[in-house]
């Protein structure tokens, strides 16, 4: 029964992790985080494949947890995901490095590797590894510098940036389908 225990500890200790040259950013301000952002890209993952319109929104919560909203559009099945999950800081409010669940007592690494410090503009965010990436902005479209500027900037953290996948958000919002609220 020892044994078990110090597995689950070791796999779930590896899911909060950071991939190496990954640096948290400091002065982290997570009054000014909260609030929609829209997925400019991202590495794929089953939880996200075909999803367009996705976007991030992040609400304080009263015990100081972060509620934490993803949605999307699966155009193959004519409706809106969401998955809502929770927030909490690995460390200290002032560092961009978070845990995030989904499925209750399960946590990943959240961490703002690159933020606009002074606007709060647009995010690089990675998981317990390098094949989890997002860049996150609080507009639907980054201009073509700040693109370059970002993927510049993870691949030479060693993100696989070839195989990102650029969200569609230009399109008109599906109709078919309910949105949740």
């Amino acid at each position: 029964m020892k044994q078990f225990a110090i597995v689950i500890f070791l796999l779930l200790g590896g899911c909060t992790g950071i991939p190496s040259q990954v640096q948290p950013v400091s002065g982290f301000q997570l009054p000014r985080y909260l609030g929609t952002w829209y997925e400019i890209a991202r590495l794929d993952h089953s939880f996200e494949r075909g999803l367009s319109h996705v976007t991030a929104s992040y609400q304080m919560r009263d015990d100081g947890a972060v509620t934490v909203v993803n949605r999307g559009y699966a155009a193959a099945g004519g409706e809106w995901k969401e998955a809502k999950g929770t927030a909490l800081f690995v460390e200290r409010p002032d560092l961009g490095y978070l845990k995030v669940s989904f499925f209750g007592p399960f946590y990943a690494s959240y961490i703002v590797f690159e933020l606009d410090r002074d606007h709060y503009q647009y995010a690089m965010i990675s998981g317990p590894d390098k094949s989890y990436l997002w860049i996150l902005a609080r507009t639907p479209v980054i201009d073509a510098a700040l693109r370059t500027r970002l993927l510049n900037r993870a691949a030479a953290l060693g993100f696989d940036t070839g195989k990102l996948v650029f969200v569609e958000q230009q399109a008109p919002l599906p109709k078919a389908g309910k949105m949740p609220p």
